[in-house]
């Protein structure tokens, strides 16, 4: 498949980038405990950056889980909590190959709805002078609760994101509607899937996927293209089926 071209001339080798809800680490409806099994398959993947929601902060025998799923291979990740429940938290988590320099957690939550989180964190590169801003995010299941979230998204672009500086926002928006286009558009953020497609992808159930609410938006990317995963062994590893993508960076800001 050909690179979408949002700019000419990339500073480096392509980068691959994986987003998925991981259920805490459970199959739908919680059947069965598969963290060990989805750390094999991310790995598979050979991404350079991973987004994860709905991972555990300390969970059981594993420790972190974020921790566990990047040990060996990501040498950098970061964790947002968003919620604490029974002595046990969990929230959003980027893994990484490249140094983060720098992270914030911006709590998206609102009153008498389940807390929501948007990791932001800047990524140094090996090539090019510039930095990579990346931000993971769990938005909710309220479409009022999405728009206003969508809305401090767009205000924490504008303020942390240099104009020139290449951006990923990926994640689970549950935007079953597909409403969060016309919301991001204008600060510049263009859906991977959607722009290549024509449609964004479907991932929700995993087994059997109707619902596209999983999303790889981009801003300032030289290139970038979806990556199909196989059906199996995804279905059987969380509710939500993965995305996965390969972006090339500008070679200047």
């Amino acid at each position: 498949m050909r690179m979408s071209a949002a700019k000419v001339g990339a500073a480096s080798s392509p980068l691959r980038l994986l987003t998925i809800n991981i259920h805490k680490g459970y199959t739908a409806f919680n059947r069965r405990f598969v963290l060990h099994e989805l750390r094999e398959a991310v790995r598979a993947v050979r991404c350079d950056l991973v987004f994860l929601q709905e991972v555990k902060g300390v969970a059981g025998s594993v420790g972190a889980q974020y921790e566990f799923l990047a040990d060996q291979i990501w040498p950098d990740h970061a964790y947002g909590r968003n919620a604490v429940s029974a002595g046990q938290d969990h929230g959003n988590a980027v893994l990484s190959r490249l140094p983060i320099v720098r992270n914030h957690n911006h709590d998206l939550s609102l009153p008498g709805a389940e807390p929501r989180g948007l990791l932001h964190c800047v990524l140094v590169l090996p090539a090019g002078p510039f930095e990579l801003h990346v931000m993971c995010v769990h938005l909710g299941l309220s479409e009022a609760h999405r728009r206003h979230q969508l809305v401090r998204l767009c205000e924490t672009v504008h303020r942390e994101v240099p104009a020139g500086a290449p951006l990923v926002v990926a994640g689970d928006f549950n935007d079953w509607r597909s409403r969060a286009d016309a919301l991001l558009g204008p600060s510049g953020l263009q859906e991977v899937f959607c722009h290549t497609f024509g449609g964004h992808a479907r991932t929700y159930p995993a087994g059997f996927p109707l619902l596209r609410l999983d999303r790889i938006y981009v801003r300032g990317i030289a290139a970038y293209r979806p990556l199909p995963l196989p059906r199996r062994p995804w279905s059987q590893l969380s509710d939500h089926a993965p995305l996965a993508a390969e972006i090339e960076l500008p070679e200047s800001p």
